[in-house]
């Protein structure tokens, strides 16, 4: 029998996080996933105080983005890798009407410090921006996949990665501990994404599945280098490849492509974007959401010690430290879950 402080089911964004401030408080764990789940994988990354459709503020954005920035950086020293690219993010105008919006959230006390107050004009014969531009601060874009594929590796190579399908059946929870198979933890956290539904500890969550499907075009004339978030966001890979997303669609829970979101994709495209371009890719993967769009944070109600971390829908990479660090410290310090997270909302 193999002992260690936690058991983790899902190695996302979610997992990856809480199991970074597990080595940061020396606490031993191992990692059980099948690889099933992409969200993380084929999420765009980026970071974005901002939500652009309504122009006000990501909940919790200046916290989210204090706690997750460090964090980040400390990965690349442990990973030997790049992940967090700088990269200016610009809302295009469609009327005078969103640009007389923009200037009113400029106004806003919570937003001022993420919005500059100056609309740009492009040059770029590329884009349709007769309205002009305005500029969001303080966003990058995190290298997920890389994050993912390295952290995976490392864990393996610690053997702290046990790549298999985790079987619930087979969990025996205790009063003091919990025994899986040949591994006895103190606690077990679940952070599996979408993957949660099947989970009979708490499928009684109301997690929502939205899928989400991206395109990757080959457009030489393009030549932006930052992300542009119109009806789709376009992200710039380098070698005039961008990324165009995303779809949301609430009945398909497949991971399979489809046609009607590749032509939905380039429908909103097509309308401010003037040059030719090749799809060269397109991937699917499913968003956990939730409907009040607040994490799924917290500790089963018979169960004390299994916990779940989930919920973290479009914005992960803002928002899995912040609630990775809110549930070590509920754990381990006893310290109150913010209301806004915490599962008992649900029960």
């Amino acid at each position: 029998m193999k002992k260690v402080d936690y058991i983790v089911v899902g190695s996302g964004l979610a997992g990856i996080l809480f199991c970074e401030i597990l080595k940061q408080h020396d606490k031993s764990f191992v990692v059980f996933d099948n690889e099933s789940q992409h969200s993380s994988t084929v999420a765009g990354g980026m970071y974005n105080p901002v939500i652009l459709k309504r122009f006000t503020k990501v909940w919790k954005a200046k916290e989210q983005l204090d706690l997750a920035l460090p964090m980040y950086h400390a990965l690349e020293r442990s990973l030997n890798t790049k992940l967090d690219y700088k990269i200016s993010v610009y809302r295009l105008f469609a009327s005078v009407e969103e640009q007389n919006n923009w200037f009113e959230a400029c106004d806003r006390p919570n937003l001022s410090e993420f919005l500059s107050a100056k609309i740009e004009h492009s040059t770029n014969t590329a884009i349709d921006s007769k309205y002009g531009l305005g500029k969001v601060l303080q966003t990058g874009q995190i290298d997920t996949t890389s994050l993912i594929e390295k952290y995976r590796d490392d864990l393996e190579t610690k053997g702290q990665f046990i790549k298999e399908t985790f079987n619930y059946s087979d969990l025996i929870s205790n009063p003091t501990h919990v025994i899986y198979k040949n591994h006895e933890a103190s606690k077990v956290v679940f952070a599996e994404g979408f993957g949660l539904t099947k989970n009979p500890f708490f499928n009684y969550l109301p997690l929502k599945p939205a899928k989400g499907e991206l395109l990757t075009i080959y457009a030489p004339d393009l030549k932006i280098d930052f992300i542009l978030k119109s009806s789709v966001f376009i992200m710039p890979l380098g070698k005039d490849l961008y990324i165009v997303g995303a779809t949301y669609n609430w009945e398909d829970t497949t991971h399979n492509i489809t046609v009607k979101a590749k032509e939905e994709l380039l429908n909103k495209l097509e309308r401010f974007m003037l040059c030719d371009y090749k799809v060269v890719d397109q991937v699917a993967g499913i968003r956990p959401t939730v409907k009040d769009r607040r994490p799924l944070v917290g500790q089963h109600h018979q169960h004390k010690n299994m916990f779940v971390l989930n919920g973290l829908g479009t914005r992960g990479v803002m928002t899995a430290p912040y609630v990775a660090k809110q549930l070590f410290s509920f754990i381990e310090k006893g310290k109150p879950l913010e209301k806004e997270i915490n599962i008992s909302r649900f029960s």
